[in-house]
């Protein structure tokens, strides 16, 4: 849009749209989401065995039973006691069917451990029980 100046002279409005406010913003909110996001990242860390035939997590709504190198028990993130765990399962068989757990144990967890929380989730009348592990790395020789 044109504009008659008293002078006589043509001016033109400003019509250009600034982007450098708009880019410094996106750089900051990047900043932001990259210091953040590994801090998001939910779950026990526990050193999982590695095996050649991997089982990962799948999307969705999620059942993992943690088991941490000092044999404390985890489900979804939160520490439980053994004696609820069927319980909260058994909640879990009632409201969603034979959804899949996923079962994380350390490296380090003795095995009669393993199979004891598997009684556990078996009674609770859970039998999609996915054992979680990592791949097996490979060195070129």
């Amino acid at each position: 849009m044109a504009f008659l100046s008293e002078k006589g002279r043509v001016e033109s409005s400003l019509a250009e749209i600034n982007v450098t406010p708009l880019v410094d913003v996106m750089l900051v909110l990047l900043i932001i989401f990259m210091i953040t996001a590994p801090m998001i990242h939910s779950g026990v860390e526990v050193n999982l065995p590695r095996t050649k035939y991997v089982k990962t997590i799948t999307k969705g709504e999620q059942f993992v039973i943690t088991i941490d190198k000092y044999n404390n028990l985890f489900f979804k993130s939160r520490p439980i006691d053994v004696r609820h765990l069927e319980i909260e399962l058994e909640n879990i068989k009632k409201k969603y069917g034979n959804m899949p757990v996923y079962l994380k144990a350390d490296g380090d967890v003795k095995f009669s451990v393993v199979v004891k929380v598997m009684d556990i989730i078996r009674e609770a009348g859970i039998t999609n029980i996915q054992i979680v592990t990592k791949p097996v790395i490979y060195r070129k020789k």
